[in-house]
């Protein structure tokens, strides 16, 4: 017989802070959005998507810098006392890996426009300016590192949400509580 989910025992200590909830549902939504550009933009030819995804990168760089400069300073909630070992291993290991790729990503997308021909504008969306980096070469391998780097990002992203649905719905803990905005729980 399944256990019901204690949502009260979240509330108590157990929750991320209200600003790293905002930073989590933010990057998350523009991190799949500019996957779904990235991926598809060349199928929507027709649309000028690159340099919203360049000004989505941006964001999501300076977000995640700012994520993380929290995350140091304010430490997550302790799992549930019932997850396995192995279990607490992975989540340290892709939560680690999320943030190098939320980093990585616009970086090399950064790097790999910079030493690109201007193409596009390197703007945020189209209110300012952004420098190019003082990069002239590279320009190959940064388009291939951010392809690939994409590639991972989606893998950890499906693997994440899929923990995320598990937790919730097999194992019926409060994992995906903590991170839910509030009043969102059962």
């Amino acid at each position: 017989m399944r256990r019901p989910i204690d949502s009260a025992h979240v509330d108590g200590g157990r929750r991320y802070s209200r600003v790293a909830i905002a930073f989590h549902w933010t990057i998350a939504l523009l991190v799949i959005v500019n996957l779904g550009i990235g991926l598809l933009h060349e199928q929507l030819e027709g649309i000028q998507l690159i340099p919203v995804h360049k000004s989505i990168g941006i964001t999501v760089l300076f977000l995640s810098i700012a994520r993380l400069a929290w995350r140091l300073t304010h430490p997550a909630p302790a799992l549930p006392a019932d997850v396995p070992g192995w279990q607490r291993a992975v989540s340290g290991i892709t939560h680690m890996a999320l943030y190098a790729l939320m980093i990585l990503m616009p970086l090399t997308g950064w790097w790999f426009a910079s030493a690109a021909v201007k193409k596009y504008p390197l703007d945020w969306f189209g209110l300012f300016p952004i420098p190019y980096l003082p990069v002239t070469r590279g320009g190959d391998l940064t388009h291939s590192a951010h392809e690939v780097l994409g590639w991972t990002m989606l893998a950890l992203v499906a693997l994440h949400v899929a923990a995320a649905l598990k937790h919730h719905f097999i194992d019926r803990d409060t994992v995906l509580l903590r991170i839910m905005p509030a009043g969102s729980g059962r």
